[in-house]
């Protein structure tokens, strides 16, 4: 659909919330009125009209999906840090004596590749169906491959004891851990970091990992972000996957096998967008030098071809209600209740951006924490698909993360259920920002709106068009605002932190981090 210009009514919406927030203040009392106080912790006087104004501007078209490195993002970015400002939170970012709430991120918007094809033996391989370029710029060479393992290390998989300058490296593909496509994006980037410092002149992985060929066939060949690398070389080498369903070209192991390559390479362009981070002290003088963080990605996927979803002309524009409007709110509520009664520990509010691109914006803030890590205890990261039953919160990391009573309590208190694990075939602990902080040993689950499967009510509205304020259950998102808050408020007054459960994958992490 056509929308008007996002700078022309940002104005006004802004003003309209501000306007609502103002209207379900309490009015001050009659001074000569009897007045009976009940006390009640902010969460549970949390306003409908409220929840529904922030998610109206969040997700509403002018903003046009807040897409990483887009102007709708950016926009969004500031409301959040605007909403931090009005309610008192101290800026969490301090450059050159100068305090902010936006944490800025250099990425790289990278095009996907036009033209490449590859000649192995007999075979011409095509981009898409054969092949994948992965990175680099314009590329035409013929030559004969060195075969390098993994292509992890430098003293292991074929590196060691041989010159690699100029040459066509061909690796297995992913890594002997690597199981997530997480994980094995992960160790594709390092394979090429290392590549490239020893001088090839490119790089080429066997791909026969479990993520099918065509979802990451559909994935590369549309436009990616990373997070820009400081004194990296303008153009990386060139870097390609081969499909080797089947192991069909093994034959690129061996000694003295060549093949020609062509590609477009990828467009680089550089894009800003920014974390959101404010502080809310803790009320304990001991406790309040350890943070919990409540976290929530703000970004979505755009508009049109970026959604990377059908739509239709008359709405092109993928406004993300639940994901991650729905998290987004939730965090801003948390802020402002917790403002106004504060918890024994600190909280850090964390609005991130570029999940939609890989998580990338949690990685950055695991790099670069605001606060110190050894003393973040927790975090209570809120983020989903959306939801197709109303009467429960999913939680993903329950049993892992040591807050089960407390979340158990925040959702009772207003009516809802906790359901564990929703959907464990997706893998869903290692696909939302909290494995960022995770990987760094901080327990860290995902507080998700209520779903027990990927059903055909969340297929209607993840990652499509639909997804917006109209379609939204306001009640079901009050409550969850408030039990989102409320459970946060207990954690923060635990008299112990939480610890990961004995045996978890990510506990060695945590006994490095905090030295138990």
């Amino acid at each position: 659909m056509q929308t008007p210009s996002t700078l022309q009514l940002v104005a006004a919406i802004v003003l309209t919330v501000t306007s609502v927030q103002a209207q379900t203040r309490p009015a001050k009392a009659s001074s000569t009125a009897k007045v009976v106080f009940t006390p009640k912790l902010p969460e549970f006087t949390m306003s409908r009209a409220e929840v529904e104004g922030h998610m109206r501007f969040l997700a509403s078209d002018e903003l046009e999906g807040r897409r990483t490195g887009e102007q709708g993002n950016r926009v969004a970015a500031r409301y959040i840090a605007e909403q931090f400002r009005q309610l008192g939170l101290k800026p969490a970012v301090t450059t050159d004596g100068q305090h902010d709430y936006l944490q800025p991120i250099t990425f790289e918007r990278v095009k996907a590749a036009s033209t490449a094809t590859m000649i192995v033996g007999k075979d011409t391989l095509q981009l898409g169906k054969d092949i994948l370029v992965m990175a680099g710029g314009p590329t035409s060479l013929s030559g004969e491959v060195m075969y390098i393992g993994y292509g992890l290390t430098d003293g292991e998989d074929g590196y060691k004891g041989r010159d690699v300058k100029g040459r066509i490296l061909i690796a297995q593909g992913g890594s002997p851990e690597a199981k997530s496509p997480r994980e094995i994006f992960g160790a594709s980037a390092a394979k090429r970091k290392l590549a490239t410092e020893k001088g090839a002149a490119a790089l080429i992985e066997l791909y026969s990992e479990a993520s099918p060929w065509g979802l990451v066939s559909q994935y590369l060949n549309r436009e990616q972000m990373s997070i820009a690398t400081p004194g990296a070389s303008s153009t990386p080498i060139a870097h390609l996957w081969i499909n080797n369903a089947n192991n069909k070209y093994k034959q690129l192991k061996e000694a003295g096998q060549r093949i020609t390559l062509q590609t477009s390479g990828r467009q680089r362009v550089s894009a800003v967008s920014s974390n959101v981070a404010g502080i809310i002290e803790g009320s304990d003088p001991k406790l309040k030098d350890e943070y919990v963080v409540l976290s929530a990605h703000f970004d979505h996927v755009g508009v049109g071809k970026q959604g990377g979803a059908p739509y239709q002309p008359a709405d092109s524009i993928f406004n993300g209600a639940r994901d991650n409007g729905i998290g987004t709110v939730a965090i801003l509520e948390a802020a402002k209740a917790l403002t106004l009664q504060r918890p024994s520990r600190s909280i850090l509010v964390l609005a991130l951006t570029g999940e939609e691109v890989g998580l990338q914006g949690s990685r950055y803030y695991a790099e670069h924490p605001l606060v110190p890590l050894k003393q973040t205890v927790f975090d209570l990261n809120t983020d989903g698909a959306g939801y197709s039953d109303t009467t429960v919160i999913s939680i993903i990391g329950l049993e892992r993360t040591g807050a089960k009573a407390e979340i158990e309590a925040g959702a009772k208190a207003f009516g809802l259920v906790v359901f564990a694990e929703p959907a464990p075939e997706q893998g869903l602990f290692d696909r939302s920002d909290n494995v960022n902080f995770a990987a760094k040993g901080v327990p860290a689950p995902d507080f998700a709106p209520g779903f027990k499967s990927f059903d055909a009510e969340i297929a209607k509205y993840y990652h499509q068009a639909t997804d917006n304020p109209e379609s939204l259950d306001f009640n079901y998102l009050l409550r969850f605002c408030q039990a989102y808050a409320h459970s946060a408020r207990l954690i923060a007054n635990r008299p112990t932190r939480p610890q990961w459960s004995a045996g978890d994958k990510y506990e060695a992490a945590a006994k490095a981090l905090y030295g138990y």
